[in-house]
């Protein structure tokens, strides 16, 4: 294995990006060169990483000319549409993190426990797909496997870390007692606001249907009955979700908790009687997802309710950003 790979992080400043760095600094890859991009506010700071002291450098048209195996970009989507083509036409492997490519046909959308074959058809950039897209597949996928999932109906309740830093600063604000808001339209301390991201004319908000298309396509199954309703919460970090699914297939609900329990980066919580369920507060700083509250739904032939929480900034961002890179190193 080469152990001389060139990694660059763009947008290592922000939320996802500080997280980035320090999941990296969690798990032994075989990288030998680290170089940090952020915009130009950012350019010049100084960074520890890895046990060095690193320079934020601004990122520019020319900024892959030196070369570089992986990219991990966690800077929006303007910054990966502008800059991740020319990191491919260099000769550099892109992990986007943004919503920019991830419905491309050309381009895979990836979770290593679900679709790493994925990976192996990149044309240079690979998709890292929504938090709260990633967090629900995950288990969804083992169940697809037993029992087929024939409708999906997500309820979300998603963490102001998702919104990033803004986000995060206006529930201080609202804690504290400042009303204004830099993120939302409204203040989100003592809130659920059922919005996230832009609304569309079929009346659903973005993030909606990111998470309905996003798991058709990881699933491989384009005819994936789906809806969602998205809402964000005053919760500082890790989002909640309830998922009610109805399967083509009967199940033993034992059984099924005891496929999940048995699945790879899922935690299985569900002892209701002694009040353990998945948490925010328990899941916070983890890579697993936690499932619990799994039980028959009676008013379909044969369903489920089931409670899913993750560190979406982990988890629903740089973990899986880093498991792929992972598997393309191996």
């Amino acid at each position: 294995m080469n152990n001389n790979y060139k990694l660059a992080i763009v947008g290592a400043t922000g939320l996802v990006g500080q997280t980035v760095l320090k999941v990296l600094e969690e798990r032994n890859l075989p990288i030998s060169e680290y170089v940090l991009f952020a915009s130009e506010k950012s350019a010049d700071k100084n960074i520890t990483f890895m046990n060095k002291t690193y320079t934020i450098r601004k990122l520019t048209e020319s900024s892959f000319d030196e070369g570089f195996d992986f990219a991990i970009f966690v800077a929006g989507g303007e910054i990966s549409i502008k800059y991740a083509p020319i990191a491919v036409s260099k000769g550099c492997v892109v992990i986007d993190n943004s919503s920019a490519f991830r419905m491309d046909k050309n381009v895979p959308l990836v979770v290593p426990e679900i679709n790493p074959d994925d990976i192996e058809w990149n044309q240079g950039i690979i998709a890292n797909p929504n938090c709260s897209t990633i967090q629900a597949v995950v288990p969804l996928n083992v169940l697809d496997q037993k029992y087929k999932i024939k409708r999906i109906v997500y309820s979300t309740y998603q963490a102001v870390s998702g919104a990033g830093q803004n986000g995060v600063e206006d529930l201080k604000n609202g804690i504290k007692g400042t009303p204004t808001t830099k993120k939302f339209p409204h203040p989100i301390f003592n809130n659920c606001l059922p919005h996230i991201d832009v609304f569309l004319e079929n009346g659903y908000s973005k993030e909606e249907m990111k998470m309905i298309n996003e798991t058709r396509k990881i699933l491989h199954n384009d005819k994936l009955l789906i809806t969602a309703t998205t809402v964000r919460v005053p919760v500082m970090n890790c989002h909640s979700e309830s998922i009610n699914v109805e399967f083509e297939n009967d199940f033993d609900i034992n059984e099924l908790k005891q496929t999940l329990a048995n699945s790879s980066g899922i935690v299985l919580q569900d002892d209701p009687t002694n009040n353990v369920y998945p948490l925010a507060t328990l899941a916070n700083d983890h890579n697993e997802i936690f499932v619990g509250r799994i039980r028959r739904d009676y008013s379909v032939k044969h369903g489920i309710n089931m409670w899913v929480v993750a560190d979406n900034i982990r988890k629903g961002a740089a973990t899986n950003a880093i498991q792929i890179l992972e598997k393309l190193i191996k």
